[in-house]
């Protein structure tokens, strides 16, 4: 019966404010991080084809397109290589947290 009781009343105890805080942090970084991958690289395209590639290089409209998707896939992978980096190190802050308790 005891068991039955705590059980009840653990479940009527609020929750947990640093998981909540936790989730919310972990959301803030995922919604940057996916606003980051969608702008950067596209951004990245149309200035690089138009001002530098075709601008300041004089290149071809063909070969613009070719040298602007490059770095357009080089932004990407950068954003993905800051993104791990970020969740990795917000995890392992999460976890000494956690431990310390």
């Amino acid at each position: 019966m005891e068991r039955i009781d705590k059980a009840a009343l653990n479940a009527l105890q609020p929750p947990d404010v640093r998981n909540e805080s936790s989730l919310a942090s972990t959301l803030k970084t995922l919604l940057f991080f996916t606003a980051l991958m969608i702008t950067v690289p596209i951004g990245l395209y149309f200035t690089t084809k138009s001002y530098v590639f075709e601008g300041a290089f004089g290149m071809s409209t063909r070969d613009s397109y070719f040298y602007a998707a490059i770095v357009a896939v080089v932004a990407v992978h950068v954003v993905l290589a800051l993104f791990v980096y970020v969740a990795w190190n917000e995890g392992s802050r999460q976890w000494r947290e956690g431990k310390q308790d």
